[in-house]
């Protein structure tokens, strides 16, 4: 009769007969794979739930409008505007080349469309967003931003018969009556005697064209988001060129950058260029560019938070009221009523 061999665990186990149990060894494999799930479950929650990648970007706008506010004497804008887009498109070709080569027929075919909205959303918008930074404040230049929204509902209506609820138009409304209280300066009173700063209009104006990309993006090509922004990116370095030769060569009062306007360079095209594009885009793919637009309303809160701790500036009572009444009107403008 064989021997029985005494049980591993239980009565009669060898580790009753021993002075201690045997180690419990963990699977390396089984490791791997419950740390790749969680890794898998963070990724998702923070790229497939619109909130992180859209605060993210408004984050990082805030920041473009304290750089656009501390560019001046370190860096010309249209050198500014130019050369970010130098910076993205390398860092694009020389990390994603293969999946932007293996889409270049279908960007080839949308040419026409891509060059309009970056010569709208990021070549027209950053020449006038840079050239206010000369002339207003960087709370101003984030504040003014909110109307964006406003603009992006009523472009809808007129342009794609999107029909315009009485609340939205409410929102709209309030909205404007925070745009009033900035340009105003706390004094709606003055309205009628006002002469409203260059750069306040310029900023107004590139929110125009901010909001005419955007409604562009309702029926983008069937591209990747990635091969659509490369897309955009070497738009936007192509319709940028001009202005940058003009500056140079037309009398534009160019000047090197110094060490700090290479820092402030740096840092547009790889926060606000690269990765808030990318991060907006995906925003809009997970729920649509009318509610992602509603997101730029926090750029303001960011903004001036970087502009009072970095540069320094006053933020006046007046600014936080306006910024109330801007994001409160944003919020009737989406009521469904």
């Amino acid at each position: 009769m064989t021997p029985r061999k005494p049980a591993l665990f239980g009565p009669g186990s060898v580790a009753r007969h021993c002075d201690r149990a045997p180690p419990v060894v963990f699977e390396p494999v089984i490791y791997r794979k419950t740390r790749l799930r969680a890794l898998k479950s963070i990724w998702s929650l923070l790229y497939d739930n619109p909130w992180p990648p859209l605060v993210a970007t408004m984050a990082l706008w805030g920041g473009n409008a304290v750089a656009a506010r501390a560019a001046a004497g370190e860096v010309t804008p249209m050198t500014l505007v130019f050369l970010r887009w130098v910076m993205v498109c390398i860092v694009l070709v020389a990390l994603f080349h293969e999946e932007i080569l293996r889409e270049r027929e279908m960007l080839w075919g949308a040419r026409r469309r891509i060059l309009l909205m970056a010569g709208f959303g990021f070549t027209g918008f950053n020449v006038l967003f840079y050239i206010a930074g000369y002339y207003t404040t960087a709370v101003n230049l984030t504040l003014l931003q909110t109307v964006i929204p406003v603009f992006v509902l009523a472009g809808s209506a007129v342009f794609r018969g999107v029909p315009v609820t009485f609340m939205q138009v409410i929102g709209m409304l309030v909205t404007l009556t925070g745009i009033v209280l900035i340009a105003t300066h706390g004094e709606p009173a003055r309205i009628r005697e006002l002469e409203f700063n260059r750069g306040d209009l310029m900023v107004l104006a590139a929110a125009a064209l901010y909001a005419g990309y955007t409604l562009g993006l309702f029926d983008r090509p069937p591209i990747s988001a990635l091969a659509f922004f490369a897309g955009l990116a070497i738009g936007a370095l192509v319709s940028s060129f001009p202005f940058f030769l003009f500056e140079v060569f037309g009398g534009g009062n160019f000047r090197a950058p110094t060490a700090k306007g290479w820092a402030i360079l740096a840092f547009v095209a790889l926060g606000p260029s690269f990765v808030g594009q990318l991060l907006y885009m995906r925003g809009v793919e997970l729920i649509g560019p009318g509610r992602a637009g509603l997101f730029i309303n926090l750029t303001p809160v960011f903004g001036a938070l970087f502009a009072v701790l970095i540069l320094g500036e006053d933020f006046h009572p007046y600014h936080a009221i306006a910024m109330v009444i801007a994001l409160s009107g944003i919020w009737l403008a989406e009521r469904r009523r």
